[in-house]
């Protein structure tokens, strides 16, 4: 009885602890900041918008820095935390 009991804590835990280690977003739309929050962000950090979209549940900028390169700036839904930037080489094939 007591191995099934840690068996099922493990278990409950499990999907939480794999939740976290994804790139995804997991946020109740209702939660979400509207895109117009999301464009001030990049506009505040200097980025030329391309394209804003959703993907795997977060908010994706699409465009450029104040350098001119080329970015994809993963951003929490709901906090607009900056999740990941990622700068985009022109030059690979």
């Amino acid at each position: 009885m007591k191995k099934s009991l840690t068996i099922l804590a493990f278990l409950s835990v499990f999907p939480a602890a794999a939740a976290l280690a994804g790139d995804d977003c997991f946020v109740p739309m209702a939660d979400w900041q509207p895109r117009e929050a999301v464009a001030r962000l990049a506009s505040e950090n200097g980025w030329t918008v391309r394209r804003i979209k959703i993907d795997d549940g977060c908010y994706e900028i699409n465009g450029r820095d104040a350098e001119g390169r080329q970015i994809e700036v993963t951003v929490h839904p709901s906090t607009l935390k900056v999740l990941e930037i990622e700068y985009e080489d022109e030059d690979d094939d």
